[in-house]
């Protein structure tokens, strides 16, 4: 239990002032690995070890080949076919340019893996549009933040390949297949409030209509975009290809769509995005391999087995225990991003959730949609700083219209927490397994 209070304590400090988040967990567990071993250097030598050895994995390889294949879509022109793709589905309703940008978000975000990627590329395209049709700005750009990390639930989702490597295993295609109900869910909670807007007339009338000729033109540009989540997913499901492999085709089809067939990713547009790909790798895999190490720490110290009897130890209802579970990681997701808080919480709570009889495939949803709402909240959301910096609006002025779709998002996540079968159906139905 001592290991356990220093990784708290070192880990709140540095935090506090403000070190980055791999490097506060590192320390962290070398100071507490010095309190197990016999002298520092030791305590070096197992660090590098345990960050070395929990690199070296085949499912991690997705991770790199799915952000380089999310940084080529977002300057090879992907984004802006999928906005006008969502422009036909939805662009009769009222408030359509705000419906729009919730389903291009679930769209972008779905194919990209990325809530900031969908939250800069649909927010720099239509903010110009709705402030020319006269839409509320705050309000146009809370829907961007609040919308923006459906993607991180709707496959492929580098978020859940994260927590499966960090859960132990969980089946990659299980959780893809899993998050498309929750991920749809969090996608039409805000797209109510945005009807509700708009019935009540506060939202501009103004639609956009299509004749069947456009429609049918505006869709076949973008039939090639969206035919890579039927190759990712259909490979995965036929088991035609691993999610590592999928990684690497969805990379290849992006750089042959964007370079041959929209001619849009030039020779400089590829090489920004093979350098973005490289800097986000580097910090999402030193942050795996710190936490790895820290995870491996509070197994082989008994630390994640005493803190999780503890938290049984709080009430016997598992309800009661779900729902301090979901206040706890809403809270603590407003100070982390969705990576590091899979890495830090799910060694903690998943021992927790088993106990109670829940699966980790419905935990890991239960988890990732959580730490969804989390990087759209303040101080820290992620999304929250692009969404406002795109659509040129000062961040206080959105807490307001973000708080009503915050809560139906929250409804939406207690849903999917007291009714497992909105994430274990479908996999049940396509794969014939949930776990």
């Amino acid at each position: 239990m001592i290991e356990l209070t220093i990784l708290g304590v070192v880990f709140t400090v540095l935090l506090f002032y403000g070190v980055p988040v791999s490097f506060c967990i590192g320390i962290a567990t070398l100071l507490a690995l010095f309190n197990v071993t016999p002298d520092l250097t030791t305590a070096f030598v197992v660090s590098a070890q345990r960050m070395t050895s929990s690199l070296d994995s085949f499912t991690l390889v997705a991770i790199p080949l799915f952000i380089l294949a999310g940084s080529m879509m977002n300057t090879g022109g992907i984004a802006l076919r999928l906005i006008d793709f969502a422009k036909v589905l939805v662009g009769r309703l009222p408030g359509s340019l705000a419906h729009i940008t919730c389903l291009s978000n679930a769209l972008f975000g779905a194919v990209s893996g990325s809530a900031v990627a969908a939250a800069a590329a649909v927010g720099s395209t239509l903010s110009p549009l709705q402030r020319e049709e006269k839409y509320d700005m705050p309000f146009s750009a809370a829907v961007n933040v609040a919308s923006s990390p459906c993607g991180l639930l709707i496959p492929p989702s580098g978020a859940l390949i994260v927590y499966s490597l960090i859960s132990g295993g969980t089946p990659v295609d299980v959780l893809f297949v899993a998050g498309y109900i929750p991920g749809i869910m969090m996608a039409v909670s805000v797209m109510l409030w945005i009807g509700w807007k708009a019935y009540k007339g506060e939202m501009p009338t103004v639609v956009h209509r299509y004749t069947g000729a456009e429609a049918i033109k505006i869709t076949l540009r973008a039939i090639p975009s969206l035919f890579l989540i039927v190759i990712i997913m259909g490979g995965i499901i036929a088991g035609i290809f691993t999610a590592t492999e999928a990684a690497g085709v969805a990379a290849l089809y992006t750089f042959i769509l964007g370079r041959f067939v929209y001619k849009s990713l030039s020779v400089r547009a590829l090489i920004k995005s093979t350098l973005d790909a490289a800097v986000g790798t580097a910090v999402v895999m030193l942050m795996v391999g710190v936490s790895m190490t820290m995870s491996w720490l509070l197994a082989s110290t008994g630390s994640a087995r005493m803190l999780a009897d503890a938290i049984v130890g709080l009430s016997d209802n598992p309800y009661m225990l779900m729902f301090l579970f979901n206040v706890l990681l809403l809270l603590l997701g407003t100070f982390l991003d969705i990576t590091p808080g899979l890495l830090i919480f799910t060694p903690i709570f998943l021992p927790v959730a088993m106990k109670l009889g829940i699966s980790p495939v419905h935990f890991g949803i239960i988890i990732t949609f959580n730490l969804c709402i989390g990087i759209a909240t303040p101080p820290v959301g992620s999304t929250l700083f692009v969404a406002a910096r795109v659509a040129r609006v000062p961040l206080g002025l959105l807490t307001r219209p973000l708080l009503p779709m915050f809560a139906l998002e929250i409804i939406a996540l207690f849903l999917v927490t007291y009714f497992p079968a909105l994430s274990l159906w479908l996999p049940q139905v396509v794969l014939g397994k949930v776990g």
